[in-house]
């Protein structure tokens, strides 16, 4: 991979894991009763609600910076698909009010996270060495 492939992947990394951890912070400040509940609805123990702060906090944090960030894509696409499932499973089939699809932003996360499952960080990472990274 040359320089400009992996500035690219840079700017991809910031670019997502910042919107994603925005997210994450306002959960963070509003509460997760939300999700929590949803677990419970969906038979779960709600403690796993606790979940969304790895995901949407430490795992965005850790591409950002690039370390071990494989398996924090990992993490990240899980906490997306968790999200897909739980929540966005009606709207699979529908397009939103501008007629894009509805699940269409948290279906691009859960795919940036698979994503860097196979690329890793490129060299501007914090951690290269490793095989999670």
């Amino acid at each position: 991979m040359n320089t400009k492939q992996h500035i690219g992947l840079l700017i991809i990394r910031i670019g997502i894991s910042f919107t994603m951890l925005i997210y994450g912070i306002t959960k963070l400040i509003y509460d997760i009763d939300f999700i929590k509940d949803l677990f419970t609805q969906h038979g779960l123990p709600s403690f796993l609600g606790y979940g969304i702060y790895i995901g949407e906090i430490i795992a965005p944090i850790l591409i950002i910076l690039g370390f071990r960030t494989k398996l924090a894509g990992l993490v990240f696409a899980i906490n997306c698909f968790a999200a897909i499932l739980m929540v966005q499973l009606p709207n699979l089939l529908k397009l939103n009010e501008f007629g894009g699809w509805a699940i269409g932003p948290i279906f691009i996360y859960m795919i940036f996270g698979i994503a860097l499952i196979f690329t890793g960080a490129g060299k501007f990472a914090i951690s290269t060495n490793n095989k999670w990274d």
